[in-house]
C-alpha cells in the first residue's frame, strides 16, 4: 500500500517517476503479487492513468489485464476495473481536453490498433461475451461498453468471432431483458453495432424476439414522447429490416405492424413538439418508408401496405398530414411516408383520393398539396415530396390518372372550387420554373402508360387572354416552348410532351399540325449552343424523333421520308444522334434515373424525373434505327406490319371467338355442377327422410313395448286387488271379535251395576238395624261376612273388568290400524276401473300417433315422387347441354381448321416474303434492321401463338373429359 501512495501522488522527498515508469511498476505488481488485494489495488491504479496515458497502458498492461480477466474471475471489482481499463484503451470517445492534444486521425488510429490487438485472439472475445453474462452490476456494464467500442473499431471482423461463437448472439439478447436501464439501454446501442451491415446477425436477432422486446421498450418509453432510448430503439429496428426482406416478412406476419399505430397519435394541440420527439417522429416515418420502400419486393411492399391500411397506420399518417402545427421537417417526412404507403396499391390510392383536408367548405388532400406544389413561398422539400406524393398516387392508378384528366376537360370543369387541373395548368403556365418543371412532370404522370387519356388531353383548350380565342394545351406548351423561357422551364415542357406524343399517333398528328414546332425543333438541333443549352437540344431531338416514329402518315407534308430528309439537310443523320444522346450521358439523368423520389440539392438541378429516364431508355435506340431507314424500307416495314396487323386482327378475332365459346363452356360447366350439387342436396334430403321415416318405425315399436308392459302391469294390479281382498276378510272377521267383545263388556257392566245396587242395599239396611244389641251385633257379625265376601267379589270383578279394559283398548288399537289400512285399501278398490280407462287412453294415442305416422310417411313417399320428378327434369336438362356442348365443339373444329388453313396462308406468305428479301440482298439492299424489327414482331407472334396452343389444348381437354 505505500508503493500505492507513492503512484498515487503521496508525498515524497526523492524525485517523481515518470508515467511510464509508474505504469511498468504497476504492470510488474499486477503480474508478480500473490495477494489479490495487491493486484486489485495496481490494476485500479492503472485505470485512472488509462485516460492521461493511454498508449502507455495499452501497450504494457494490455497483456495482464486479459490475464487478470482469465485468472481473477472470482473477484468482481478487479475484473470490474481491469475492463475499464481496457475500454479506456480501446475507446475513442476521448475528452475534449485529449482530442485538441491528438488529432482525430491519430486517434481513430490507435483504437483500431489496440481493437486490432484484442481480438488477434478470439478467445478474448469468447471470454468477454462469458462476462457479459455475470449479473453483476460491476462486471456486465463495463463488459458491454468495451464490446460495443470493438464493434465500432473493427465491426466485421468482431462480428465473425461473435457470429461463430456458441450462442454468443443469444447472449447478448439477454441484455434487452435487464432490469436495470442502463445496461439495457446499452445492450441496445451494443446490438446496434453488432447489427450494421450483417444479414446473418440480423436474422439471429430478428428471430431471438427482438421485435417484441423493441417495442415493448418503446411503449413503456412513451412512444415518441420518449428519450433518446427510444432513439436507439429505432435506429435498432431500422438496423434489423432496412434490405433484409426476411426479417421484414417476419416483422409483417409477426402483427408488428399493428403495434406501430400508436406511434403516431400525436394528439389533437400538436403543441410542445421537442427536438427529440421530433427525431423520435422522424425515425418512426422513416422505420414505416422502409417496409414500403420501392426498392423492396413487390410482394412483400404490397402485403404491407395493406396490412396498414388495414390496421389504420394510414390513416392516422393522413391525419397528421392534415393537421396543424406540425413541424415543416416531419410534415415532409410524413408526405413521403404517405406516397410509398399509397404506391402501387389500388386500395390505399382509393382512400387517399377520399381524404379531405379540415378547411370549410372541405377540399380534397390531393388539391391542398397541390396547393403547396404550385407555390413558390414553400419550403424546396416539402414541394419535392408533394410531387412524389401526386406521382405515387398516379402510379399503376388509371382510376386516378381519369380523375385528374376528367378536372381539365370542359365538361367537367367547376368555376366554384379549385380542381387539380385548374393548379396544373397554373402551375404550368406561371412565372415560377420550378411550379412549371413541377406541373409539367405531374401532369406527365397522369398520362403515363394511357393512350385514352393523351386523346382526351387534346381536347382541353385554354383561353389565354380576354377576346382571343382560345388554344388547345398542346398548341400553348409549344408556344411557351418557343419563347425562349428558363432551361428549367423547357425541360419540363419537354418531358410533358415527349410523354404526351410517345405510343399516340393522334398526338403526333396534332403537333405536326402546327406548321411552326418542326422549325423550331429542327432550329434548336442544329445550332452550337452552350452547355446548359445541350440537355434542351438533346430532349428537342427525342421529341422530333417520336413525332417521326410514331408518325402514321396522315399529314403528307410531314410523312416520315420527308421528315428524315429535312433531318439530313438542316442537322445530319450523325449530329442528330449525337445529340439525342446527350439526355442519358447527363449527370442529372443517372442521379434522377437511381430511384423514384426526386431528391434534389438544389432547385438549379431539378431536371429530369425517373419514370421519363425510363421513357428515354427505350426510345433512344429505337430512334436510332428509325433516322436510319430508308423509304424502301420504310414501305416494307409498313406493309410487313400492315400484314402483321391483318394477321393479329385475324388472330385477336378467332381469339375472341375462342374465349366466347370458353366462356360459355365454362357457364355450362357451372350449371352442370350446380344441377350436379342440386342433385346431390335432393338425394341428401331423401336419405334424411328416408332415416326420418326408420326413426317414426323405431319410435312406434317402441310405444308397442311399452303398451305390453303397461297391460303386464295393469295384471299386476289385479293381483295386488285380490291380496286387498283377503284383508278385507280378516278385517270383517276382526270386526266381529271386536262386537262379541263389546257385548261381553256391556255384560259385565250390567253384572257391576246390580252388585252396586246390592251393595247399597245392604248398606241401607244396616243403618236401620237397631233394635237388639245381640240381634245387632249378631246381624253385624254377619253383615261383616257377607261385606267382606261381597269385597273380594267386586275387587275381583274390577280387576277383571281392567283386565278386559286393557284387552278392549288393545282391540281398539288393533282396530284403528285396521281402520288406516282399510282407508288406504278403499280408494285402491274405488279405483279399480282406473287401470281399463288408463289402457283405453293409451290405445288412443297410439292409434293417433300411428295415423300420423301414416300421414307422414305419405308426404314423403309424395316428396320422394316430386324429388325424382326435379331429377328427371334436371337429366334431361344436363342432355340437352350435353347435346349444346357437342354442337359447340364441333364449332370449335371448324374454326380450327378455319385457322390453320389461314396459317397455311400466312406461311405461303412468308415464303413470298422471304423469297422477296433474298431479291433485294440479291440486288445489294441491306435489310438486318428490319430483320431485327420482323424479329422483335415475331416474338408477340410467338407469344400469341402460345396461347392459342393454350386454348386449343384446354378446348381439347375438356372433348376428353
Amino acid at each position: 500500500m505505500n508503493f500505492l501512495r507513492g503512484v498515487m501522488g503521496g508525498p515524497s522527498a526523492g524525485p517523481q517517476p515518470s508515467g511510464a515508469d509508474t505504469i511498468q511498476k504497476l504492470c510488474d505488481r499486477v503480474a508478480s503479487s500473490t495477494l489479490l488485494d495487491d493486484r486489485r489495488d495496481a490494476v485500479r491504479a492503472l485505470k485512472s492513468l488509462s485516460k492521461k496515458y493511454r498508449l502507455e497502458v495499452g501497450i504494457q498492461a494490455m497483456e495482464h489485464l486479459i490475464h487478470v480477466l482469465q485468472t481473477d474471475r472470482s473477484d468482481s471489482e478487479i475484473i470490474g476495473y481491469a475492463l475499464d481499463t481496457l475500454y479506456n484503451v480501446i475507446s475513442n470517445d476521448l475528452e475534449e481536453e485529449e482530442q485538441e492534444e491528438n488529432s482525430a486521425k491519430q486517434v481513430d488510429d490507435l483504437g483500431s490498433q489496440f481493437t486490432e490487438i484484442f481480438i488477434k485472439q478470439q478467445e478474448n472475445v469468447t471470454l468477454l461475451l462469458t462476462l457479459v453474462e455475470e449479473f453483476d452490476f460491476h462486471v456486465r456494464w463495463p463488459g458491454v461498453k468495451l464490446l460495443t467500442s470493438l464493434l465500432k473499431q473493427q465491426g466485421p471482423q468482431v462480428q465473425q468471432i461473435i457470429l461463430v461463437s456458441p450462442m454468443g448472439v443469444s447472449r447478448l439478447m439477454d441484455l434487452l431483458a435487464d432490469s436495470r436501464e442502463v445496461i439495457r439501454n446499452d445492450g441496445v446501442l451494443l446490438l446496434q453495432q453488432l447489427t450494421k451491415s450483417n444479414a446473418a446477425i440480423q436474422k439471429i436477432v430478428a428471430f431471438e424476439n427482438a421485435f417484441e422486446r423493441l417495442l415493448d421498450i418503446i411503449t413503456e418509453e412513451g412512444n415518441s414522447d420518449g428519450g433518446i432510448v427510444v432513439e436507439d430503439c429505432l435506429l435498432l429496428l431500422q438496423n434489423l429490416l432496412k434490405n433484409n426482406n426476411s426479417n421484414q416478412n417476419f416483422f409483417k406476419e409477426g402483427s408488428y405492424i399493428q403495434r406501430m399505430k400508436p406511434w403516431f397519435e400525436v394528439g389533437d394541440d400538436n403543441c410542445g413538439w421537442s427536438a427529440q420527439k421530433v427525431t423520435n417522429l422522424h425515425l418512426m416515418l422513416q422505420l414505416v418508408r422502409v417496409l414500403v420502400s420501392p426498392t423492396n419486393p413487390p410482394g412483400a411492399t404490397s402485403s404491407c401496405q395493406k396490412a396498414m391500411f388495414h390496421c389504420g397506420l394510414l390513416q392516422q399518417l393522413c391525419t397528421i398530414l392534415m393537421a396543424t402545427g406540425v413541424p415543416a421537417d416531419i410534415l415532409t417526412e410524413t408526405i413521403n411516408t404517405v406516397s410509398e404507403v399509397i404506391r402501387g396499391c389500388q386500395t390505399n390510392q382509393d382512400y387517399f383520393a377520399s381524404v379531405n383536408a379540415p378547411s370549410n367548405p372541405p377540399r380534397p388532400a390531393i388539391v391542398v398539396l397541390l396547393m403547396s406544389m404550385v407555390n413558390e413561398r414553400q419550403p424546396f422539400v416539402l414541394r419535392c415530396a408533394v410531387l412524389y406524393c401526386f406521382q405515387c398516387f398516379l402510379y399503376k392508378n388509371q382510376k386516378g390518372q381519369g380523375e385528374i384528366v376528367s378536372t381539365l376537360l370542359p365538361s367537367t370543369i367547376d368555376g366554384n372550387s379549385v380542381s387539380a387541373g385548374q393548379l396544373l395548368c397554373g402551375g404550368l403556365f406561371s412565372t415560377d420554373s420550378l411550379s412549371n418543371w413541377c406541373a409539367a412532370v405531374a401532369l406527365a404522370h397522369a398520362l403515363q402508360e394511357n393512350g385514352t387519356l393523351k386523346e382526351q388531353l387534346l381536347r382541353v383548350q385554354l383561353a389565354t387572354s380576354i377576346g382571343n380565342p382560345p388554344v388547345s394545351l398542346l398548341q400553348q406548351c409549344t408556344n411557351i416552348l418557343s419563347q425562349g423561357s428558363k432551361v428549367q422551364t423547357r425541360v419540363g415542357l419537354l418531358m410533358l410532351l415527349c410523354t404526351w406524343l410517345s405510343n399516340c399517333s393522334i398526338a403526333v398528328t396534332h403537333f405536326l399540325h402546327n406548321p411552326a414546332n418542326v422549325p423550331f425543333l429542327t432550329g434548336q438541333i442544329a445550332e452550337n449552343l452552350g452547355e446548359e443549352e445541350q440537355l434542351v437540344q438533346g430532349l428537342c431531338a427525342l421529341l422530333l424523333g417520336i413525332s417521326i416514329y410514331y408518325n402514321d402518315n396522315s399529314l403528307e407534308n410531314y410523312r416520315k421520308e420527308k421528315l428524315k430528309q429535312l433531318i439530313e439537310k438542316r442537322i445530319g443523320r450523325e449530329n442528330f444522334i449525337e445529340k439525342l444522346g446527350f439526355i442519358s450521358k447527363h449527370e442529372l439523368y443517372s442521379r434522377a434515373a437511381q430511384k423514384p423520389q426526386p431528391s434534389f440539392s438544389s432547385p438549379d438541378h431539378m431536371m429530369f424525373d425517373h419514370e421519363f429516364t425510363k421513357l428515354v431508355k427505350e426510345l433512344e435506340g429505337v430512334i436510332s434505327k428509325a433516322i436510319y431507314k430508308s423509304s424502301e424500307e420504310d414501305k416494307k416495314e409498313e406493309e410487313v406490319k400492315k400484314t402483321l396487323e391483318q394477321h393479329d386482327n385475324i388472330v385477336t378475332h378467332y381469339k375472341k371467338v375462342i374465349r366466347e365459346q370458353d366462356q360459355e363452356l365454362e357457364e355450362l360447366k357451372q350449371r352442370i355442377s350446380t344441377l350436379t350439387s342440386q342433385n346431390e342436396q335432393l338425394q341428401a334430403t331423401v336419405t334424411q327422410q328416408v332415416s326420418q321415416i326408420q326413426q317414426h318405425k323405431d319410435q312406434y315399436n317402441l310405444l308397442k313395448v311399452q303398451l305390453g308392459k303397461d297391460t303386464q302391469h295393469h295384471n299386476s294390479h289385479g293381483d295386488t286387488l285380490q291380496m286387498n281382498g283377503i284383508q278385507t276378510e280378516e278385517v270383517s272377521k276382526l270386526k266381529e271379535e271386536l262386537e262379541e267383545w263389546k257385548n261381553k263388556h256391556e255384560l259385565l257392566q250390567g253384572q257391576l251395576k246390580e252388585k252396586d245396587s246390592v251393595i247399597e242395599k245392604l248398606n241401607s239396611s244396616q243403618l236401620e238395624m237397631g233394635a237388639t244389641e245381640q240381634s245387632l251385633q249378631t246381624s253385624r257379625f254377619g253383615g261383616l261376612e257377607h261385606s267382606n265376601e261381597l269385597q273380594k267379589e267386586l275387587e275381583m270383578l274390577r280387576s277383571q273388568l281392567q283386565l278386559q279394559a286393557a284387552e278392549i283398548s288393545k282391540l281398539q288399537m288393533e282396530n284403528q290400524k285396521l281402520q288406516v289400512m282399510n282407508t288406504a285399501a278403499d280408494p285402491m278398490l274405488g279405483d279399480s276401473g282406473a287401470p281399463a280407462a288408463t289402457s283405453s287412453e293409451l290405445e288412443a294415442r297410439l292409434e293417433q300417433e300411428i295415423k300420423e305416422l301414416k300421414s307422414q310417411v305419405k308426404a314423403l313417399s309424395e316428396e320422394k315422387e316430386s324429388l325424382k320428378q326435379q331429377l328427371d327434369s334436371s337429366t334431361s336438362t344436363v342432355a340437352i347441354l350435353q347435346d349444346k356442348n357437342n354442337r359447340l365443339e364441333r364449332e370449335v373444329a371448324e374454326s380450327k381448321k378455319e385457322q390453320d388453313d389461314l396459317l397455311v396462308l400466312l406461311a405461303d406468305q412468308d415464303q413470298k416474303i422471304s423469297a422477296q428479301k433474298m431479291k433485294l440482298k440479291d440486288f445489294g439492299v441491306a435489310v438486318e434492321d428490319e430483320d431485327d424489327t420482323e424479329s422483335g414482331d415475331q416474338g408477340d407472334e410467338d407469344e400469341d401463338g402460345d396461347e392459342e396452343e393454350q386454348d386449343e389444348n384446354a378446348a381439347v381437354c375438356y372433348q376428353e373429359n
